[in-house]
């Protein structure tokens, strides 16, 4: 494994906590949440707590551990972020946490409660039993609105929010934006340190399902749209530095960031690159017009 070099203890002094300080993240077995574990040990980081799901596999992530020697340096603590005596388990003592479990459930009351009430129990007990710096919220491009923007526009933080997703029959997007402003409300009402991150389309080893910017497969072709636009890709080695930082950098309490790279390719670009390397198939280009209809 290639790592990064960890950074000079001199060049941090912006951060806001000491590298004894205790982290949690849930989601730590995802694609990014791995990744964000692995960001923080290399970054020298001691007291790390991951919390997973009681019917998480866990391969993925002890791979991660034993990488770096960590298998008895780091917590796992399983449970679920509905239970408050979970939540309490797990944020107690916590400087930071990072919030990275997402609910994926189709439904709108699933997308609720686990995006939703989860959250809100997980601030309830960092605030009660944590000692708290700075939560990070990781949300997701599914909370922008796509209407009033030509195309070709450039989608910044500025950027209107989906106020209807309901019409738009997105579980998701409707579950992220509530919990964007229970985050907020929390910052507000009770001072809870917090920053939102917004990544875009996160791709990397481990990732082979393409995102629905690219396209969608249907009658046993993949069918192309978007293809002469820039995706809103982010490396998910990049995706997960950028939340640590955003965990750690003093100065932007309340901000919201949107996390891409640089020098983006094009949907066709991307899709090309895709095929050779991943897996071939057969596709089909379709009018922008038909794939957003």
């Amino acid at each position: 494994m290639t790592q990064r070099c960890p950074p000079n203890p001199a060049s941090n002094s912006d951060y806001i906590v000491s590298r004894n300080e205790r982290i949690l993240i849930t989601g730590s077995n995802g694609f990014i949440g791995t990744k964000v574990g692995a960001t923080l040990l290399d970054y020298g980081f001691t007291d790390i707590c991951c919390f997973v799901r009681p019917s998480s596999q866990l391969s993925r992530l002890r791979e991660t551990l034993r990488q770096f020697n960590a298998e008895n340096k780091v917590e796992i603590v399983t449970g679920d972020l509905l239970s408050s005596t979970d939540c309490r388990k797990a944020a107690a003592g916590a400087s930071i946490i990072y919030h990275l479990a997402a609910g994926m459930e189709k439904s709108f009351a699933g997308a609720f409660m686990n995006s939703v009430l989860a959250t809100r129990n997980l601030m309830d007990a960092f605030l009660r039993f944590g000692e708290p710096k700075r939560f990070v919220n990781v949300s997701s491009f599914a909370v922008y609105s796509n209407l009033g923007l030509s195309r070709g526009a450039l989608l910044d933080e500025s950027c209107p929010l989906e106020d209807a997703p309901q019409e738009r029959f997105d579980a998701y997007g409707f579950g992220k934006l509530k919990q964007e402003e229970l985050v907020k409300e929390y910052g507000e009402v009770h001072n809870l340190p917090y920053v939102i991150l917004r990544p875009g389309y996160v791709f990397g080893p481990g990732k082979r399902e393409l995102n629905g910017r690219v396209g969608s497969s249907a009658f046993g072709f993949f069918m192309q749209v978007n293809g002469s636009q820039a995706l809103p890709l982010v490396f998910v080695d990049n995706c997960a530095e950028a939340v640590v930082l955003a965990g750690l950098k003093a100065g932007i309490d309340g901000e919201i960031f949107n996390v891409v790279d640089d020098e983006l390719p094009t949907g066709r670009q991307f899709l090309k690159a895709y095929k050779k390397t991943a897996k071939s198939f057969v596709s089909i280009r379709v009018p922008y017009i038909v794939g957003y209809a």
